[in-house]
């Protein structure tokens, strides 16, 4: 009966659950609320960091929060508990960003990212994402499939281990934790659209995005890294990144001390 139910239920469940993406106006199917995915990032984050080695820093910290900062201000998202956190790990070039405002870079990315402008490339890549809930979109889909309408509303009231596992995989973190898997190619492409848009609206330079993911697809040709195992190829991502350039510059209107920022390299990092 309560399977009945559920199916019956489904239309009237979907088209309650519709929801836009920001900046592109792309509908989306959301099953859970915006408080209701923040508090999963904010559990799933502080398990992350309870298996997790955080960096002790002050001179990276201080740019990651400088970076970090100014495109939370473009983000305009003064509801969000914003933290910025540098994970000591040199083997792994990965990021990640969960709801509520939780980002995390991994020591492995600096010498790729190798700027402030490529570190603000990656860390606004990274929001734009949360922004545009891609996470909560992945997450309703996978619920939708394997639990049933109804049964979604059951699961996220009890907010198990379950839930928040399965939010982790929604935003890339997985079974373990700290490796990324791969948005969809929509997911990617919105969330670099956008992240293009922040990290010129933060005051850094959106050509830098370019740089960066010549530099990542320059890492290593038969085993490239994670946060480039997303299904756009390198060659794809960069031509639309350049297409997308015209848009994003006349976002970027940097401060007159801000505009030597962009290729700055980052603390740590030599020229090569």
């Amino acid at each position: 009966m309560t399977r009945i139910l559920g199916i019956a239920l489904v239309p009237v469940l979907l088209l309650a659950a519709c929801a836009t993406a920001p900046y592109t106006q792309r509908s989306q199917l959301m099953l859970i609320s915006p408080g209701e995915e923040t508090q999963l990032g904010a559990q799933a984050f502080q398990q992350v960091l309870s298996k997790e080695k955080v960096l002790r820093d002050p001179v990276l910290q201080a740019v990651m929060d400088r970076i970090g900062w100014r495109i939370a201000n473009a983000a305009n998202r003064p509801d969000f508990q914003w933290q910025f956190v540098v994970i000591d790990n040199p083997k792994m070039a990965n990021a990640f960003a969960l709801p509520g405002g939780k980002v995390a870079v991994y020591t492995g990315m600096f010498p790729v990212a190798r700027t402030e402008g490529g570190l603000a490339a990656v860390m606004a890549h990274e929001v734009a994402h949360v922004l545009a809930r891609h996470g909560g979109e992945r997450l309703s889909q996978g619920l939708l499939a394997q639990m049933g309408a109804v049964a979604v509303q059951v699961g996220m009231a009890g907010r198990d281990a379950g839930v928040v596992q399965g939010v982790m995989v929604a935003y890339g973190l997985g079974a373990n934790v700290g490796v990324l898997l791969p948005y969809g190619r929509l997911q990617e492409s919105e969330a670099d659209r956008i992240g293009l848009i922040l990290m010129a609206e933060a005051g850094y330079d959106p050509r830098e995005a370019v740089e960066l993911w010549q530099r990542m697809a320059q890492q290593d040709r038969q085993a490239p890294p994670e946060f480039l195992s997303t299904h756009p190829s390198a060659g794809t991502r960069i031509q639309d990144l350049q297409r997308l350039m015209p848009n994003a510059l006349t976002y970027y209107r940097p401060a007159p001390d801000q505009v030597a920022e962009s290729t700055r390299l980052l603390p740590g990092v030599s020229v090569r």
